[in-house]
């Protein structure tokens, strides 16, 4: 998902709403005094990550149109842990953990739309889970430069950038697409989702995706 990338974050601290308060949000530094955890401690710091976390949570209820707690999940507490790994990062069990090389705003957006958003109680492709979490990302105004463009791409569900460009292009043709898409998602996947929303079917969409950028 992250390529080559420089170690900085970018901190958003505005449109802080009662939804994200609700929450207590933690921060821990487990990469010690490893180049990685020296830099977190000096260069970003747990308070900021705290405020990316809150500012995150409330970008996500907005734009999944979670307006009260009934419509989203229950959340009591997002744990950030900052280590030594292999990878970028994942989410589980709403603890987020993040390589200590890899602590960026567009990751933990990433990442904190994982502890959020409905996975159709497991049945829905892991692809379209990603390409929502990166659709955030995007949303958000977070989307590196190395991304695939609009367009590009084998298949809808291929995940990531490449779904998350496809669910925008969508999101075009029906405002508030994907947010009526993650709460159909709560209870479980049915590719009929598509029809039901848009009046065609996946393969159709993407088709017609791909026709419109093919120049």
């Amino acid at each position: 998902m992250v390529h080559h990338m420089y170690f900085l974050l970018l901190i958003t601290l505005a449109g802080l709403h009662g939804t994200a308060h609700a929450v207590d949000y933690d921060v821990t530094n487990n990469a010690g005094t490893s180049a990685g955890g020296v830099r977190f401690d000096n260069d970003i710091g747990a308070e900021y990550s705290r405020q990316t976390l809150i500012s995150a949570t409330d970008f996500i209820r907005r734009l999944f149109q979670q307006n009260t707690a009934a419509d989203g999940k229950s959340v009591q507490k997002i744990s950030l842990v900052i280590e030594n790994m292999s990878g970028v990062a994942y989410a589980s069990n709403d603890v987020i953990h993040v390589s200590a090389d890899y602590i960026i705003t567009g990751v933990l957006y990433h990442e904190t739309t994982h502890v959020w958003q409905w996975n159709g109680n497991g049945q829905a492709p892991v692809g379209l889970i990603e390409g929502i979490a990166d659709y955030v990302r995007l949303k958000a105004g977070y989307d590196p430069s190395h991304w695939v463009q609009a367009g590009q791409g084998d298949r809808w569900d291929q995940g990531y950038d490449v779904t998350a460009r496809f669910l925008d292009y969508l999101n075009g043709l029906r405002d508030g697409f994907v947010a009526e898409l993650n709460s159909k998602l709560r209870d479980g996947y049915s590719a009929t989702y598509f029809v039901d929303l848009l009046g065609k079917n996946v393969d159709q969409l993407w088709t017609e995706y791909k026709a419109k950028y093919a120049n």
